[in-house]
């Protein structure tokens, strides 16, 4: 298989990054509203750098900023950026969220995040892999406290989490005042149950957020429209 992963308009290599390139990032980087014509992007937990490029391609954002603890995934982040078409716009740190949170004064319009979920007493044989996927490197808690103290005025947070943890999520959110403004459900097939939610969040309170569903296919590889619509800016066989 192939550790080169060819979009559109970039390419992502990703031999060095425990965690692949997989619906999950792109599905964020490419449904994140761009409604508050953001000028700086912060991306949590970069990994590859594939949401920072997306949105890189998306957006006319002059500050596009990732933090990456795991030094090979930083490492083949910042030689993504340096190889894009948006280069001048994109710098990698190699940081915990924690220690970037405390020791820069930035703030950002639009925040991004695929945090690591695994919270289940399961580990693999492979460290950085587990540190991609694990949320005792980042729990969520962290994640928000951080967002807030980040986040311009006006500014949005956008995840996306397993559905099994979307009420853990909406509470420690509401903690550190960021509330629900649009929720997109997304399952596999019609059939299958929602295993994913992207999610973002304010400052503002709103009285009933926007409800969106997402079904990926009809059947295997038989994507739907509203899917396609999504994504067929990056795939190239979209």
């Amino acid at each position: 298989m192939s550790s080169t992963f060819q979009f559109k308009q970039f390419i992502v290599e990703q031999d060095r990054c425990a965690m692949k390139i997989g619906t999950d990032g792109v599905l964020l980087g490419a449904w994140t509203s761009l409604d508050n014509d953001p000028d700086s992007i912060l991306d949590i937990g970069s990994g590859t750098g594939v949401i920072s490029l997306q949105l890189a391609q998306r957006s006319n954002a002059q500050t596009i900023d990732a933090i990456e603890l795991d030094p090979d995934a930083f490492e083949q982040c910042t030689e993504n950026f340096e190889a894009s078409p948006w280069n001048d716009r994109l710098f990698c740190y190699h940081a915990s969220v924690q220690e970037f949170t405390a020791e820069m004064d930035l703030k950002y319009d639009l925040i991004v995040s695929n945090p690591p979920f695994y919270t289940d007493n399961y580990k693999t044989e492979d460290p950085a892999r587990d540190l991609a996927r694990f949320t005792d490197t980042l729990p969520f808690e962290h994640l928000f406290l951080c967002a807030i103290q980040l986040l311009a005025l006006g500014g949005i947070f956008s995840v996306i989490i397993p559905k099994k943890e979307q009420q853990n999520i909406e509470s420690i959110a509401s903690r550190h005042s960021l509330f629900p403004g649009r929720i997109c459900e997304v399952r596999g097939t019609p059939d299958s149950p929602i295993k994913r939610v992207l999610m973002e969040f304010s400052r503002e309170k709103f009285r009933s957020p926007v409800h969106e569903q997402l079904t990926i296919e009809n059947g295997r590889h038989d994507y739907t429209d509203s899917y396609i619509a999504l994504v067929k800016d990056f795939y190239l066989k979209m």
